[in-house]
């Protein structure tokens, strides 16, 4: 398992790469690469298969990394400055105005004075490749501890869902007591009012049905199965477990609404916040 966010830096001499990826409903691939030739379609291929969804983006800057070197001072063009900044200085004197000192950053800063630094050559395509294989394994390596904490925080609240789950079941015995009294409460009622036997009979049978809890507790425990299946599996699954997110909070929502218990709806609202958390998380895996 992996998570759709990642980021590698590679420093060569004279060249920097990086590359980065956030999460995205589908595959995105973005460049921002220097002009060499084969270099986007090179890059392309070696990512078409490399991840299944999110945004990423690889960049590379020539003249930049850890092979730069720094600027140098033109002596000659140094020297010129420097007798036209006297020269000046000297004039300003002579008609009585009255100069701030020059300083040495003020002689640098005029232009010529600096060589201009030729623009790095690019490295040959093969290069560039070795460099590639290097920066993708890194940016995996990173995607990978980071689904490794995910895995970690997605199994703890698929353990808190069916603690939850356990917890609802063992409160079937005492809802079920709890609404019988109720049941019969008003049964007593309606008989009273003098409707008849059979109707009475027919509308107790159809809350029972529509309170049974079985069928929601049977999915939620199915679901927490196939949860855990799914982080156990070494491949792209974020799909998948958001499908099965949907799928739990259906079941809690239900088990709220037929619940008339309050400490089955309280089971069930515990049910919908963990499972929220557990979407949360499941948004950032590949």
């Amino acid at each position: 398992m992996k998570s759709m966010t990642g980021y590698a830096a590679l420093d060569r001499p004279g060249r920097r790469w990086e590359m980065r990826s956030v999460n995205g409903r589908g595959a995105d691939l973005r460049f921002r690469l220097a002009e060499v030739e084969g270099l986007e379609a090179t890059v392309r291929a070696r990512l078409k298969d490399a991840f299944a969804r999110g945004n990423v983006t690889v960049a590379l800057r020539l003249g930049q990394g850890g092979g730069t070197s720094l600027p140098s001072a033109n002596p000659d063009a140094l020297a010129a400055a420097a007798a036209a900044l006297a020269q000046a200085e000297e004039a300003a004197d002579a008609a009585g105005v009255r100069l701030a000192p020059s300083t040495a950053a003020d002689l640098l800063g005029l232009r010529g004075v600096w060589d201009a630094r030729e623009d790095a050559e690019a490295p040959d395509l093969a290069t560039l490749k070795s460099d590639l294989e290097d920066l993708v394994a890194a940016w995996d390596a990173d995607r990978a501890r980071e689904g490794t904490a995910l895995r970690a925080t997605c199994a703890g609240h698929v353990d808190e869902i069916a603690a939850l789950r356990a917890r609802a079941a063992s409160l079937v015995g005492p809802r079920s007591a709890d609404m019988a009294s109720a049941f019969r409460a008003a049964l007593a009622r309606v008989e009273a009012a003098g409707m008849e036997p059979e109707r009475v009979a027919q509308e107790v049978a159809a809350l029972a049905v529509r309170a049974d809890v079985a069928e929601e507790l049977d999915r939620l425990a199915a679901h927490v199965d196939a949860a855990r299946a799914l982080l156990a599996e070494d491949a792209p699954v974020g799909r998948r477990l958001d499908f099965l997110t949907q799928e739990f909070n259906r079941e809690a929502n239900t088990l709220c609404a037929k619940s008339q218990h309050a400490e089955m709806t309280a089971v069930g609202l515990d049910l919908k916040a963990v499972i929220d958390r557990l979407r949360e998380q499941v948004q950032n895996i590949e």
